[in-house]
């Protein structure tokens, strides 16, 4: 929903401010909600504007501030799965999340997680070098 034009938002705090009229009988000529008047003449007040805010943003994850914690914890467990992933942040952060989240915070960080069984491939190279 796109936010009210900048003029119509200056038309309501002339109206309240010039006339001798409530907030009410405002908020239904300009067919808005009395809330959204009181919070155009409470901004024009303290911000000396009724500019619109900036809409939207992302939201943050949960993870968002552990990028380091998060690829120390890939190298050093390059083959474990998420659960075992969500087991280790519990036990050392004290955070137990979902298989999800973690999902999402590895794919954030582009941490892959490519399932090489570094056992097995180091078992048969040291076949080949003996």
């Amino acid at each position: 929903m796109k936010p009210y034009s900048l003029d119509l938002r200056e038309k309501i705090v002339k109206a309240y401010t010039q006339g001798d009229t409530s907030i009410r009988k405002v908020a239904a000529r300009f067919g808005v909600a009395k809330s959204f008047v009181q919070k155009l003449i409470a901004m024009k007040k303290t911000q000396g504007h009724v500019q619109p805010k900036k809409q939207g943003g992302a939201i943050k994850g949960k993870l968002d501030g552990y990028k380091a914690q998060l690829a120390a914890m890939v190298k050093q467990y390059p083959d474990a799965t998420l659960r075992e992933y969500c087991e280790y942040w519990g036990t050392n952060y004290h955070d137990w999340l979902s298989t999800s989240t973690m999902c999402r915070a590895l794919q954030k960080q582009k941490l892959t997680r490519k399932k090489r069984h570094y056992a097995a491939l180091k078992q048969k190279h040291n076949e080949y070098s003996n």
